[in-house]
């Protein structure tokens, strides 16, 4: 569900420094909002500022949320904190595999472009 970003309030947040939003803003900008963020049915955030923070500054208008009815403020708050500690960072190992995996899609060997072309003529070709 989209809702405008402009209806969205915020109450007093665990997190104060929101960091750098360099990386977040190019990543919805190049891929859009991979998680919505979390609002009560009244349009308080839950969780997501700096997803929401970043969608403001591209200049969006709305924005992918999910919408919690039943939560009390208690309840809003183990959220927050639980979005924000209940993460693991991918490891070194992990993140050098999975670029290594990224490198070998964008560049693919001779044999790999050959294969995609002869599918890509075959497509083409049964398409009409």
């Amino acid at each position: 569900m989209q809702v405008r970003i402009d209806t969205i309030t915020l109450r007093k947040r665990i997190r104060h420094d929101l960091g750098d939003l360099t990386s977040l803003k190019h990543s919805l900008d190049q891929h859009g909002l991979l998680s919505p963020i979390v609002i009560t049915s009244d349009n308080v955030l839950v969780a997501g500022h700096r997803r929401l923070e970043a969608a403001k500054q591209l200049g969006w208008n709305t924005i992918a949320v999910r919408i919690i009815d039943q939560a009390d403020e208690s309840d809003q708050l183990e959220m927050e904190i639980e979005e924000n500690t209940q993460r693991k960072n991918l490891s070194t190992d992990e993140l050098a595999e999975a670029y290594l995996r990224l490198d070998k899609i964008k560049n693919p060997g001779l044999l790999r472009r050959i294969w995609r072309a002869i599918i890509a003529f075959f497509r083409r070709l049964f398409r009409r």
